[in-house]
């Protein structure tokens, strides 16, 4: 495996800064590694390869010919198949869009280009964004890189695969209940949700508008840190993009220090129905962060019990309405009944062929809830719920600085294990859906391995609204502690992706 794929986003950007490594070369060193281990991980629905090494000689030009640059510049990345892209397909994840070009860049992919980093190509999710495994994907699921016969977290397990499997040192993500943050815990990487509105939306495939957040995906908080100051600021494109400047989160990371802050443990969160090595991956962090100042803290939330609920009617609702604009008149797949047939008989078998099972039941279950006579019984309650959530949230950044949680209750399982089980699929997100209903940031970052499984663990983070650089001290402080008792990323004890693993991968594939 090449050295330079092994390098963090930030350090790979210094050495390009200075000379010892080009934007070609690192863009090329990735595109030969996704070619590699790709077929078996199937991270990306579409690289671009043509594309990506010209960006970068165009960087290396414009370098060399003395002009000055972010320190992210040269570096490649990847791109979750939510955000549009001038050029290259763009399907959320779905058969109702296969083959649609976008004739603009969504801001957050804009303001990359504009830092001179490279898109390598676009990373698979569930399809809209709807799931926990990337299995709802029409284009077939992604494999997670520490075991290829689990999943990678969803929706935005591609960008997170991709990141793990050292295809891209890091990516684009989207997050309505915690598609940054899942996959993360269960990936060994670090996901984080900005406050909403931090990162403009605009060019965003929409699932739940109130609740999708762009973010960042890498292996290091200093990356992320990074990939947050790019992309983050105000967007007049985007109603919801706040106007007010903000702090640079890279310099919260490197000021990183936990002496004096109050961690609160919501209690509801921290359980015993959370798997045990999860949660005694949890509590030994928590004591590391204790043992180097920091003040734990007990927190009563009690209506985050209720969340869960309460954003399976408000999603689904918004989604159901989101999706009408797929009707097959304007873009993206048209089924012609046998016969010919009117423009509602087209947009009903265009829907019924284009959207898998996963959308049909949110599309169906959200219309229902937004009907006449149970809109204030299910929608109108679920947005009082939402209240008292947010409500918590304040009564509980009253006592202290930041919230702590177990990302999610369980490492990876088993591909196809939960898929005829929503429910089941659903409670994955208990702890991150909190932090969407009220539109606080959060991140996850690795806190080890769970000694039943060998699988990763995340610990995630939240802070009050524009408060991101709380997360990213906190983050930044935890993760030089934990690695200094490891001796190295947790990253480096993932498996190395061999050509014989690859092998054995494909031929059990087919």
């Amino acid at each position: 495996m090449s050295e330079i794929i092994r390098l963090t986003a930030a350090e790979l950007g210094a050495k390009i800064a200075a000379g010892d490594v080009s934007s070609v070369e690192a863009t090329r060193a990735h595109l030969d590694r996704i070619a590699a281990v790709d077929g078996a991980v199937h991270a990306f629905l579409h690289v671009d390869a043509e594309g990506a090494l010209a960006a970068a000689a165009d960087v290396d030009r414009r370098r060399a010919a003395g002009e000055a640059f972010g320190p992210l510049a040269g570096v490649p990345i990847a791109v979750k198949d939510v955000l549009v892209t001038e050029g290259m397909p763009s399907t959320a994840g779905s058969r109702i869009l296969e083959g649609w070009i976008p004739p603009y860049d969504a801001t957050p992919v804009r303001l990359v280009r504009e830092a001179g980093m490279i898109p390598l190509g676009k990373t698979n999710m569930d399809e809209f964004a709807m799931g926990s495994s990337t299995e709802h994907s029409a284009y077939g699921p992604t494999h997670n890189p520490w075991d290829l016969d689990r999943i990678p977290g969803g929706s935005g397990g591609g960008s997170a695969a991709s990141v793990a499997a050292f295809e891209a040192p890091l990516a684009l993500g989207s997050d309505t209940g915690g598609s940054i943050r899942q996959p993360a815990h269960v990936t060994g990487t670090v996901g984080v949700k900005p406050t909403y509105g931090a990162v403009s939306r605009y060019g965003s495939i929409a699932l739940a508008s109130s609740l999708d957040q762009i973010g960042p995906v890498t292996r290091t908080v200093l990356d992320a840190a990074l990939l947050q100051d790019v992309i983050a600021g105000h967007d007049p494109h985007d109603s919801t993009s706040i106007a007010e400047p903000w702090p640079s989160m890279a310099d919260a990371v490197r000021r990183a220090d936990v002496a004096g802050v109050r961690i609160g443990v919501v209690k509801q969160l921290d359980s015993d129905g959370v798997q045990a090595g999860v949660r005694s991956r949890f509590h030994e962090a928590l004591a590391l962060l204790e043992r180097n100042g920091a003040e734990i803290v007990e927190i009563d939330a009690p209506s985050f019990e209720y969340a869960i609920a309460a954003y399976y009617l408000i999603l689904p609702a918004e989604a159901s309405s989101n999706l009408a604009k797929f009707d097959s008149v304007r873009f993206g797949l048209r089924v012609t009944p046998e016969g010919g047939g009117t423009v509602e008989q087209v947009m009903a078998a265009t829907r019924e062929a284009g959207f898998g099972p996963e959308v049909k039941r949110r599309i169906i279950l959200g219309t229902y809830a937004l009907s006449a006579g149970y809109y204030d019984a299910y929608y109108g309650s679920a947005q009082k719920v939402r209240t008292l959530v947010q409500r918590d949230f304040d009564a509980a950044f009253a006592k202290v600085d930041v919230l702590a949680t177990p990302t999610a209750p369980t490492t990876a399982f088993k591909l196809g294990e939960k898929l005829d089980d929503p429910l089941s699929m659903y409670l994955n997100d208990v702890a991150t859906i909190p932090a969407n209903l009220a539109g606080v940031p959060g991140i996850s970052l690795p806190a080890g391995l769970a000694p039943e499984d060998g699988l990763p663990v995340g610990i995630q983070f939240l802070a009050p609204a524009r408060q991101d650089a709380r997360l990213y001290n906190v983050g930044g402080a935890l993760e030089r502690l934990l690695e200094a008792e490891w001796g190295a990323p947790l990253l480096s004890r993932a498996p190395d992706l061999s050509s014989h693993e690859m092998a054995a991968a494909e031929e059990g594939a087919l």
